[in-house]
């Protein structure tokens, strides 16, 4: 019997799972010395026939062994790359290659990327040469600013007097003072956080020292345990605040209150209000009283001057120890007393102010006068009274005001 001389010394037969991206699924049978693009054309016929018509189909397609994630070699065999038998082999279109850009697109990419390139120093001096020279002295833009704030505080000065002279005249504003005072009973700046007060004193520090170590150091009782430790045997640890209230204070308020609560005769009623709304007016403006930073206090003590320069200074510059500083070792203008000084009630700019609709209905709005009392201590809180809905259209009204007769 003759037998081919090919099947005789035939290789291993594998029976392979071929699959495509689209889901088709069949079963290859191929010797094991089969190559890798034979194998490919075998597939390409089961799944796309008549695509072998064209000779770049092949090549545009690749088999990946779907185990080790390999992108089989069309020059090697089956067993040269190592398919076993029943191996999943997935067969996918390659993607096309990136186009190189045509090299007139390149010149053009580039030459936009130079036209929106920012020039240099010496394309700005050389554009700019011919510009007359201009040039803004620091020193005056802040000494500008400084006589704005200088300005708009003798405003505030002088708009809370006639707020108080307008809101006399209604009958409620007692009532409503009353309950604006109440309202400022309730000063963040005096409360402690207990939680860590306590925490400080489960380690034995005395309560006051604690207190006092928590308020220099905003509550945080990492920082206040080692200010504690630090200052342990400083002579004047139990020193209270430099710049803190008395403690009198409260009681003569409450007293105060406790007069003020006294109902007025039948022929007095109208003197009486008055003088109680006098004294409502006292007690909101020494709530409102300028309350130094302590740690600012401090710092500026140590560096030889007196508690209460110290303390004016950062009156005078909003709690600002640098500003402080300067000012310390300036020529100190404003002085503490031109602070407390209003503006001058003929002058155009203040008869401007008080001629403004908007301004005149504000000032008989108790929330105005808390505003202005608020603002003069406190600067730092006019964006929030800018942003309330009743203060803000007066405040608006002022500044416009002060720019416009500023410029002329």
């Amino acid at each position: 019997m003759f037998v081919q001389e090919e099947k005789i010394f035939a290789g291993k037969v594998l029976r392979l799972h071929v699959c495509t991206m689209e889901g088709a699924e069949w079963l290859e049978e191929v010797p094991e010395d089969t190559t890798v693009e034979k194998l490919k054309e075998r597939c390409l016929k089961h799944c796309l026939p008549g695509s072998l018509e064209d000779p770049k189909t092949v090549t545009h397609h690749k088999l990946i062994h779907a185990t080790s994630e390999k992108v089989l070699t069309d020059a090697k065999t089956v067993l040269e790359e190592n398919i076993q038998d029943r191996d999943v082999l997935l067969l996918v279109k390659k993607r096309a290659p990136t186009l190189l850009p045509k090299m007139s697109d390149v010149v053009a990419e580039e030459k936009r990327k130079q036209e929106q390139k920012a020039p240099d120093k010496d394309a700005i001096l050389k554009a700019t040469a011919n510009l007359p020279a201009r040039s803004a002295d620091r020193s005056v833009t802040h000494h500008n600013m400084r006589d704005f704030q200088t300005e708009l505080r003798k405003i505030l000065v002088s708009l809370i007097e006639v707020a108080q002279k307008l809101l006399a005249l209604n009958p409620d504003a007692v009532e409503l003072f009353k309950k604006a005072n109440a309202m400022l009973d309730e000063d963040e700046e005096d409360r402690v956080d207990e939680i860590a007060l306590r925490q400080l004193t489960e380690m034995g520090f005395p309560e006051s020292r604690a207190v006092k170590a928590l308020r220099l150091n905003h509550m945080s009782v990492t920082q206040a345990m080692e200010w504690l430790i630090e200052h342990a045997d400083d002579p004047s640890v139990d020193a209270p605040l430099p710049g803190s209230a008395p403690a009198e204070a409260p009681a003569e308020g409450a007293a105060s209150s406790a007069e003020a609560a006294a109902g007025p005769s039948s022929e007095e009623g109208g003197e009486e209000a008055k003088d109680e709304l006098t004294e409502i007016f006292k007690k909101i403006r020494r709530k409102r009283e300028f309350r130094p930073d302590p740690r600012a206090v401090i710092a500026l003590m140590e560096m030889g001057f007196d508690e209460k320069e110290v303390v004016d200074a950062l009156r005078v510059n909003n709690n600002q120890q640098n500003a402080a500083c300067e000012w310390l070792l300036g020529d100190r203008k404003p002085s503490p007393e031109d602070l407390d000084k209003g503006i001058d009630t003929n002058s155009p700019l203040f008869q401007a102010i008080l001629e403004n609709p908007v301004v005149q209905l504000g000032l008989t709005n108790p929330k105005t006068l808390l505003a202005f009392e608020d603002m003069l201590e406190n600067p730092l809180n006019s964006t929030q009274w800018m942003n309330d809905p009743e203060t803000g259209p007066v405040m608006l009204q002022i500044s416009r005001i002060f720019q416009t007769l500023n410029r002329t």
